[in-house]
């Protein structure tokens, strides 16, 4: 019997006339679904809307867009969705092929074929190659599929040589299953088996051994070989193969900022004893350490974001001699690293711009630059396969911006990593407007406390700063994610062509500027990120680009609850938000989907302190019937497990009950990212692109 005389209290629960949405599938919430999507369509749609969803269509599906690849072996694989094949092709080219304008593809898997012979429907989730034997073939891999573009996934083994799935082969039913090949007839599975085998935030809470032959109901009757408890976001093991250093790790998620790691050594795991909130990363004999505050080991203190190293079996007998191998500063960050054979490839922002540093362990971390970055681009290097005995040390570059095409080049370090050759152009994405016309520019905002923003700002050359611009305003700001510059076909035909000004905002919550830009936003900090992105907005009305009226701003996800702020909190800088697949009930959102999950991004809402930071920026509770709000648009799918689509059918519901003017439409399919193939992709680009730009130009 619990004493609940010295129970934790509860926060109160606000009413909720809403509360039935939360019946995903009900029919009652369905009917209300179908009736508000046939309301948004019939606003929407006309034939101006239908012949730019057309041209967004065209750039979705265009054939001469890059085929991205990853080497296997002597193939190089990618996923293709055109008009021919909207659900995709899984294939694969030799080198020599790929680099001809017309690749011969050996198709391995027709997902459209798999439905229309199974009667089932199929979103393409990923592919895990078993390593073969040295000398050998890749010829194994677990296919995951997902019945309704979601996160949970149905695995099959599936044979490459003879391209078809394995008669009786490994097969998993659709959940939030981790998966690792440990041998040909053995996998490390977390999987759904039951009460007690996943998290209270919907991810795997045991691994157990499944070996060739054996059941689910099998597997879930063995004891577990790596397990964590039910209120950590996850737990999961992980093989390497690697010839010389193969090995497990375990990983228990703790929250999605910390975690630990464990090696099995003998029947044992061995904790990597870090502070928990710090990067492990394993590497042939090296251990990579990125902490995300600062640390103090041994004397010495390291600031968050930078890199250490130190070998794995030095670490392990209890040496703390950690090597500085990367040291962030107020400008510049580390954003990823990816070994080649010989050498570690850094890839860097320096005020939201690219920077590639090649560091070489053998010359005692010894660093270059990598000549590769234009200013206000976005430049990532990663291997090509560091295992090829050839091509070890070959990277590939992928380079974009927000008026140039991507472009994929590759090159090879030299002896000394300074890059050898230069970089070979591969592929180059084409033009979808005429990049000529406009420019790129990079302003700062300052926000309320003073801290500098960085936003980028993409327009025409001649822009009239008259405040008379259509400009469309997007961000995120969390889970330290950044927000780098890109091209967009459809964004340059939806809204630059029309005369529109495209924005970018850095707020913080984000990675920018490293882990302390994304901590100065958390919990009960979250306001800054909402100040940053409500600076941006007053400094583009201040500089003459767009007041009040001609701005609308739009964002998904975590960027659904930063625009959500801006309806609820900010109206009067905003002319029209967009609002996609969003948080916005934060007293129930841990409670939702894999809500419990972000507890650590957003607080925990059942603690009655924290929900007294949290309700101030709950969008679903801060509405209010004597406001005049902006023009506003919220869309979501069915299938989103990961947020869910009933905190935007509540937040509709609500706004429709105060007379708060909304559109709404769901998705039925897609998962969290609204769209399962190309064609839901350009109507949901378009429709919100759209609606802004109705509301902004008074066509509402």
């Amino acid at each position: 019997m619990t004493d609940t005389s010295t129970a934790a209290p509860i926060a109160d629960q606000p009413a909720d006339e809403f509360l039935w949405l939360e019946d995903i599938h009900g029919s009652d919430a369905m009917e209300w679904v179908r009736e508000h999507n046939a309301r948004t369509d019939a606003a929407l749609v006309n034939p101006a809307y239908t012949a730019l969803e057309a041209r967004v269509l065209e750039v979705m599906d265009s054939k001469d867009r890059i085929a991205m690849v990853s080497k296997r072996g002597d193939w190089y694989y990618n996923f293709w969705r055109d008009e021919a094949n909207p659900r995709g092709l899984w294939r694969r080219t030799s080198w020599e092929s790929y680099l001809g304008e017309s690749p011969a593809w050996e198709v391995l898997l027709d997902v459209d074929a798999l439905c229309a012979e199974s009667g089932e429907d199929w979103f393409w989730a990923g592919a895990s190659l078993l390593r073969p034997a040295p000398g050998e073939e890749y010829r194994l891999a677990m296919v995951a599929l997902s019945p309704d573009g979601g996160d949970a996934v149905s695995y099959r083994e599936f044979d490459l040589t003879a391209r078809a799935f394995v008669p009786g082969g490994f097969g998993l039913p659709t959940a939030k299953t981790r998966l690792s090949w440990v041998d040909a007839d053995t996998l490390y599975v977390g999987t759904d088996t039951g009460e007690g085998s996943m998290t209270a935030s919907s991810y795997p809470a045991a691994t157990r051994v499944l070996r060739r032959g054996e059941t689910l109901e099998q597997l879930a009757r063995k004891a577990p070989l790596f397990e964590v408890p039910l209120d950590h976001l996850s737990g999961g093991v992980s093989h390497s193969s690697t010839p010389g250093f193969e090995r497990d790790v375990a990983y228990d998620v703790l929250d999605f900022f910390n975690s630990r790691s464990y090696l099995r050594v003998g029947g044992d795991w061995v904790h990597i004893d870090v502070p928990d909130d710090t990067n492990v990363s394993l590497h042939h004999e090296w251990l990579l350490l990125r902490p995300r505050t600062d640390w103090t080991v041994d004397g010495s203190t390291y600031a968050a974001g930078t890199l250490l190293a130190i070998e794995l079996d030095a670490f392990l007998a209890g040496s703390r001699a950690l090597r500085t191998i990367y040291a962030p500063t107020a400008a510049e960050s580390l954003q990823s690293w990816s070994w080649t054979r010989d050498f570690l490839l850094l890839n860097l922002l320096h005020d939201v711009s690219s920077r590639i540093l090649v560091l070489d362990p053998a010359a005692d971390w010894a660093a270059t630059e990598l000549d590769a970055c234009p200013p206000l681009h976005s430049v990532d290097a990663y291997a090509v396969d560091d295992e090829d005995p050839a091509a070890g040390n070959d990277y590939w570059l992928i380079a974009t911006g927000f008026l140039t095409p991507s472009t994929v080049l590759r090159g090879s370090l030299d002896a000394r990593g300074t890059g050898g050759d230069a970089a070979a152009l591969v592929r180059e994405a084409p033009s979808f407007f005429t990049a000529e016309n406009y420019s790129v520019e990079q302003h700062f905002a300052t926000s309320a406390d003073g801290t500098r923003v960085p936003y980028f700002q993409v327009g025409p050359k001649d822009l009239k700063l008259d405040g008379g611009n259509p400009t469309l305003l997007g961000g995120y700001g969390g889970f330290e994610v950044s927000r780098t510059p890109s091209y967009s076909g459809s964004v340059g035909r939806t809204w630059l062509e029309r005369g529109g000004v495209y924005v970018v905002a850095n707020i913080r919550g984000g990675g920018e500027y490293g882990p302390a830009w994304h901590t100065a936003a958390l919990q009960e900090k979250r306001h800054r990120a909402y100040e940053d992105f409500a600076a941006v907005a007053r400094d583009l009305a201040a500089r003459g680009v767009a007041r009040a009226e001609k701005l609308g701003c739009a964002g998904g996800s975590n960027g659904g609850l930063l625009v959500g702020n801006m309806l609820t909190q900010y109206p009067e800088l905003f002319g029209a938000v967009s609002c996609g697949v969003p948080l916005l009930d934060m007293r129930r959102y841990t409670k939702l989907s894999a809500g419990a999950s972000w507890i650590a991004e957003y607080g925990d809402p059942d603690v009655p302190e924290q929900w007294e930071f949290i309700k101030t920026f709950s969008p679903y509770h801060l509405l209010r019937s004597d406001v005049p709000y902006p023009a506003t648009f919220i869309w979501t799918a069915t299938s989103d497990d990961r947020v869910g689509p009933v905190q935007a059918r509540k937040m509709a519901a609500r706004m429709e009950s105060m007379d708060i003017p909304v559109w709404f439409h769901e998705a039925l399919e897609g998962g969290h990212a609204g769209a399962g193939n190309n064609q839901q992709a350009a109507r949901l680009h378009t429709a919100s692109h759209e609606f802004l730009w109705r509301a902004l130009n008074g066509g509402l």
